[in-house]
């Protein structure tokens, strides 16, 4: 069957337009979702006094106080961290050649949890406060950062490794994950065990991932990384398309494949240390984001990684309204809701993907 250039173009286009509109569509959900995320809690505020109050009209000063200084930081907080995890997840499922890599399945939140733990508890780089809204405050978050870079890094250059075997399989990598996830957790909990009770309690507390904790500090810190991350990543798209063709196609066509997969995998480690190390363990967002946008937009990275990064920003954020809501006036940590949700969703994907 021929096809004229004519016919290619119209193709094309029509292509390019059904994942811009997907990407335009989640934009604008996510702003909806902003918006609500500000208007509800504790005390409510209506929808329209906080578009006004985000305007820079202001209707009161109580609800100034609440949507500028607690609920704007917290819900960005949740949009930025969500779409560094999300984008992570798509990165290292693409350079490991994994549909079940991400952070926290790959056991790298877990290292990089340790890492910051280890700086909190022995460097000195956090606070210990026995206050329920604010059990660790981290002091140095440039240490803390880097401390968890480090054992982040350790478990993901571990990872490449194995995948660089011969034979290596998916299941292999991701046992290696858990066996990671496993040693570092244990490493944790040894810190806990030498540590006296306010500083086990605070470190317990920490270890619940929660973006309520992050203030327009922690905020501006892990935006920076996060958006310095998407840029690196975006950057390298078609590399990624390409070593999803396989090593030898990707070498044919000039991609320094083990150059892509390292740098990838270490500015992904980057991006997760920095959120981690600030608002805690956040698990399956890096996992499920990617394979809810690639299940709609395919698996193209010039649309996969920013749809990922929209994505990933929003079930965060939505989780985080959740779990403000379900048990108010008191609040769960966010990783409460995104565990619970995570798994049986992922599970679901995974059946409908054999079906298929």
């Amino acid at each position: 069957m021929h096809f004229n250039d004519g016919e290619l173009s119209i193709d094309y286009r029509a292509y390019l337009s059904g994942k811009k509109i997907f990407l335009a569509a989640m934009t604008g959900l996510l702003a909806f979702t902003l918006v609500l995320a500000l208007s509800l809690g504790a005390v409510k505020i209506p929808f329209g006094h906080v578009v006004q109050t985000l305007a820079g009209f202001s209707v009161s000063r109580q609800f100034d106080i609440i949507v500028w200084q607690i609920r704007l930081p917290q819900a960005l907080t949740a949009i930025a961290a969500g779409a560094g995890l999300g984008v992570a997840g798509a990165v290292m499922q693409s350079v490991l050649k994994n549909p079940l890599g991400s952070p926290f399945t790959l056991g790298i939140s877990h290292a990089a949890a340790f890492g910051a733990a280890l700086s909190v508890m022995i460097l000195g780089s956090g606070v210990m406060a026995s206050s329920v809204s604010d059990a660790v405050t981290i002091s140095s978050p440039f240490v803390t950062t880097f401390s968890a870079f480090v054992f982040a890094m350790a478990a993901a250059g571990t990872i490449t490794a194995v995948s660089r075997l011969q034979n290596a399989s998916p299941e292999v990598m991701v046992l290696t994950g858990v066996a990671l996830g496993s040693l570092f957790t244990a490493g944790t909990m040894l810190l806990q065990f030498f540590a006296d009770d306010i500083q086990l309690a605070a470190m317990v507390f920490w270890t619940f991932g929660d973006v309520a904790r992050a203030s327009w500090k922690e905020l501006s810190f892990i935006s920076a990384v996060t958006l310095c991350g998407i840029l690196f990543f975006m950057a390298n798209a078609w590399n990624y398309n390409g070593t999803d063709a396989g090593d030898e196609t990707a070498k044919g066509v000039g991609i320094a494949v083990q150059r892509t997969r390292l740098a990838g995998m270490m500015v992904a480690s980057l991006v997760t240390s920095v959120i981690i190390s600030l608002v805690g363990i956040i698990g399956f967002v890096g996992l499920v984001a990617p394979h809810m946008v690639r299940r709609i937009i395919g698996d193209d990275h010039r649309f996969l990684l920013p749809g990922t990064v929209i994505t990933g920003g929003l079930l965060l954020l939505a989780s985080d309204i959740v779990a403000r809501l379900l048990l108010a006036p008191h609040t769960l940590p966010v990783s409460v809701l995104t565990s619970f949700f995570g798994a049986p969703v992922f599970i679901y994907l995974i059946i409908k993907g054999y079906q298929r």
